[in-house]
């Protein structure tokens, strides 16, 4: 059978590799590769009992399909790509709803030097209830522990790959976005979304040093008042807007103006810039508690 399935496959090559070729993606589910056999099964004569996956055996040998195995705790994903891929344009293939954010974000905006080795892909879980009660007791003993990250990663060609499920936000702040890294279109936060996802999070943002960098360099493209109306959106339980206020203000590149946006947001209790400081110092101005040095 497999000889024979290679010999039709080999006569028929130039109809059977054309859909691939003529494909504006390039990357395909399995489930698009069973369905492009059982289309053109006929067509390409290939016996009625060939099977997807006996169809993929043969394509390995005789043309440019690649299987990527991605297999993620939670749920493998692979994928087959036809000729070379970018690897944002593989890892955009893997839900239609998700999007790059926090370090990979800042890295696509062009907000970093660094090359980061770790990408971040959000899919947003569905709405659902949330919030509670705010004290001074409970943000204390939340930020003296470690902050929790995703299990959900798999390491691909010496990068390793976060798959987010991240709170629902309507997808607030969502862009499309295509660089050198990308070669076509992807989804990605905007800068306004990125600067506020890498505060609330800076562990997937490369430290609260990337981030204070990110903050300064993108000072003449970011609106901060389109961040304080995403904030207000996003109506986080935590006062992130006292170290986002901090941030601009360490900057030294923004108005006093603009600044002033964030300072006229409550500020009810004493917060923390980043989980688990050693020895932080008091930023009195912002009641904000950030590493020592810093």
């Amino acid at each position: 059978m497999a000889m024979d399935l290679s010999t039709r496959i080999r006569v028929a090559k130039r109809d059977v590799f054309a859909p691939f070729e003529q494909s504006e993606t390039k990357v395909f589910t399995l489930a698009e590769i069973r369905e492009l056999v059982n289309h053109n099964r006929a067509h390409w004569r290939l016996p009625q009992s060939t099977t997807s996956e006996e169809f993929l055996e043969v394509m390995f040998k005789l043309s440019p399909l690649e299987e990527v195995r991605l297999d993620f705790p939670n749920r493998p994903k692979p994928r087959y790509t036809w000729g070379e891929v970018s690897l944002f344009t593989l890892l955009h293939s893997l839900d239609p709803n998700a999007y790059f954010c926090h370090y990979s974000a800042t890295y696509l905006h062009g907000l970093t030097e660094q090359i980061p080795k770790t990408i971040y892909l959000n899919v947003e879980q569905r709405m659902r209830g949330g919030g509670g009660t705010l004290t001074q007791g409970g943000i204390d003993r939340a930020f003296k522990n470690k902050c929790r990250t995703s299990k959900n990663f798999v390491d691909h060609k010496g990068r390793r790959v976060y798959l987010l499920n991240g709170g629902n936000t309507d997808q607030l702040g969502v862009t499309e976005l295509e660089t050198s890294d990308t070669a076509s279109a992807v989804r990605v936060t905007d800068i306004e979304r990125t600067l506020i996802d890498a505060t609330v999070r800076p562990v997937y943002s490369g430290g609260v040093h990337e981030v204070a960098k990110a903050y300064k360099t993108a000072h003449d493209r970011l609106s901060v008042n389109k961040l304080v109306a995403y904030l207000r959106k996003l109506n986080y339980t935590y006062p992130y807007h006292q170290a986002i206020g901090f941030y601009l203000e360490r900057a030294g590149e923004y108005r006093e103006s603009q600044i002033d946006l964030l300072r006229q947001l409550p500020m009810h209790y004493d917060f923390y810039l980043t989980y688990q400081m050693d020895g932080p110092e008091y930023a009195s101005r912002w009641r904000l508690f950030v590493p020592k040095g810093f």
